[in-house]
């Protein structure tokens, strides 16, 4: 069984200076990697280059991407070729379109005309006291998956901020359906602090607990290898 795995966060630039990123730290990823080689797991490990990471391993291959469009390139013949797709990555939402500064916006016969724009500076200059910046939506990698191997076993995550249990589970169970995955964890940012990580694994009809990130990484071993 080979097991294909995302952590950390992608990050959209601006210019070559400056990008647009989350706090992923890649730390939950690193410690689901391991416990899939521990077990002789063949694991494929796809981050960036900023996160944590397992040290080296036979068993053990790493590919570094950068942003959303490397992470598609890269991942698309990996589900192709894996087993099982545990994909806890905080991927970018958004991605930069232009920037400018409020005088070229307010002078604009039609905003939507510097969508077609692109900054061609190295660096955008920093002189003015306020710059808009507009962004297009990313695609969502999750609903790729099944697309490019119907068959692989699918985890997926789900965070919220600072919401009900209920409300919690209905969003990850709705992202379980529509992707086709065989797990999503649903987790809320507010009882994520180091370590300490409460989160829910959830399927179609059972709900599986832990309160670190080792107890969610041994969790979600524990269940992909009854499930495989």
């Amino acid at each position: 069984m080979k097991i294909l795995i995302t952590s950390g966060g992608t990050t959209e630039k601006i210019d070559s200076v400056r990008g647009i990123t989350n706090h992923a730290t890649g730390t939950l990823g690193k410690y689901i990697a391991e416990a899939f080689l521990e077990k002789g797991y063949q694991v494929t490990l796809v981050t960036t280059k900023e996160a944590v990471k397992p040290k080296d391993h036979p068993l053990l291959t790493v590919q570094i991407i950068t942003n959303v469009d490397s992470l598609l390139s890269t991942l698309e013949p990996l589900v192709k070729t894996h087993d099982v797709f545990i994909h806890s990555m905080a991927v970018s939402d958004y991605t930069p379109v232009y920037m400018t500064d409020l005088n070229e916006v307010e002078q604009a016969e039609h905003v939507s005309d510097l969508l077609n724009r692109q900054n061609t500076e190295s660096k955008i200059s920093s002189k003015e006291d306020y710059q808009v910046l507009f962004m297009k939506k990313t695609p969502k990698v999750i609903s790729l998956v099944k697309t490019w191997n119907p068959d692989i076993c699918l985890i997926g995550f789900k965070l919220l901020v600072n919401v009900s249990k209920d409300e919690l589970f209905t969003v990850a169970r709705e992202s379980l359906q529509k992707n086709k995955a065989c797990y999503m964890l649903a987790n809320d940012l507010t009882e994520i602090k180091g370590d300490k990580h409460h989160a829910y694994l959830l399927d179609e009809s059972h709900v599986y607990e832990a309160d670190t990130k080792k107890a969610i990484a041994n969790l979600i071993f524990e269940r992909v290898t009854n499930h495989v």
